[in-house]
């Protein structure tokens, strides 16, 4: 490059040849030593004197941007945030700035996949809490939302909310306390279904090993949706405060019931609610509440119903009640050593009464 170009260019006297000249030059030698040597002389000539008291700041910073370009390293912008902002920055400094701001440009240009991952990687950063079968957990998001979890359930969700929505993955059940924002609307996807809530309290089991997802409104207002084939949100209900809708995903059909919200609601002050459920329906439940196995030696046994609220019972306790309101009997199976030293759930199998 022609001496004194990067002067001229500089104080804006550059032709349209001469600038293509300089951004070339700032592309592919600006970086390596005959290049700094260059910047240092131009910088000192065009600071002069009228630039002295701030002399010893800029020849700081103009030291810190040389001493980042010689090790070669990218700490200097490593944050995305710091790319964007650059532009903000480059219209609003002095001319006097204008060459370091064209070096970090440059660096930031010679690296893009770099960039790119760092922003990727930012927009994807989600944590996972699982509550252990046997155990219960409460999550608290950042927009001041709570979440209760139920046993063996999953929540997924970003550290921060960015965009329209606040938008989280269930796996298993869980209760919803949302913060109210009626500009971010949040979104609980389950399978293939989404509740939408603006600020509410409701309840969604949605189990892997369940036929059935269930949605029960506490207060406020939700709205259920189902994606298609396609991939399009198709509007099912919009619930009403005590409401439950239960939702075959085998069949795509649902059905709502109102008046029995503590039913579904009651597992997280540790209580379990059962109004005319199936054994079958009752031994899921207790096996996720309990970490047990529960199978059945005789078919016959499913045909029983029950009605009945426990607390703090034993998981022996509930079956001895069982026992006497129905002919049924239950045994307990030693639990086997695994080779890695663990031992496998305790396993408890329920017949007829003989």
């Amino acid at each position: 490059m022609k001496k004194g170009l990067l002067h001229k260019f500089l104080n804006n006297r550059c032709t349209s040849e001469e600038l293509r000249e300089v951004i070339d030059w700032v592309k592919t030698d600006a970086l390596n030593k005959d290049g700094e040597s260059i910047n240092y002389q131009e910088w000192n000539k065009y600071a002069g004197e009228e630039f002295s008291s701030d002399k010893v700041r800029m020849d700081s910073m103009l030291d810190k941007i040389h001493h980042k370009i010689n090790i070669g390293q990218n700490r200097m912008l490593e944050r995305t945030t710091k790319s964007v902002s650059m532009l903000t920055w480059i219209t609003r400094v002095a001319a006097v700035l204008l060459l370091p701001v064209l070096l970090i440009l440059s660096y930031v240009i010679s690296q893009p996949f770099h960039f790119a991952n760092t922003f990727a990687q930012a927009k994807i950063d989600f944590v996972e809490v699982i509550a252990p079968i046997g155990s219960k957990t409460v999550v608290h998001l950042e927009d001041g939302t709570n979440v209760f979890l139920n046993h063996g359930s999953t929540l997924k969700y970003p550290q921060k909310f960015i965009g329209k929505s606040r938008e989280v993955q269930l796996t298993g059940e869980g209760y919803f306390d949302v913060a109210h924002n009626p500009d971010k609307p949040f979104l609980v996807n389950v399978n293939n279904i989404q509740v939408k809530a603006l600020g509410t309290s409701f309840n969604v089991m949605a189990y892997p090993d369940e036929q059935v997802l269930e949605t029960t409104l506490v207060e406020g207002k939700v709205i259920l949706g189902q994606v298609n084939a396609k991939g399009k949100l198709i509007h099912l209900e919009e619930m009403k405060p005590g409401q439950n809708i239960s939702i075959n995903l085998n069949t795509n059909t649902f059905k709502s019931n109102f008046g029995e919200v503590e039913k579904y609601t009651s597992w997280k002050e540790g209580k379990l609610i059962f109004k005319n459920e199936s054994i079958s329906q009752i031994s899921r439940r207790l096996s996720r509440w309990y970490n047990v196995d529960i199978e059945f030696t005789d078919n016959l046994v499913q045909n029983y119903t029950y009605t009945a609220t426990f607390v703090d019972e034993t998981i022996f306790q509930i079956l001895d009640l069982m026992v006497l309101a129905t002919p049924i009997c239950y045994k307990t199976l030693p639990r086997e050593k695994m080779t890695d030293g663990t031992f496998s759930k305790q396993k408890i199998t329920i017949g007829l009464k003989k």
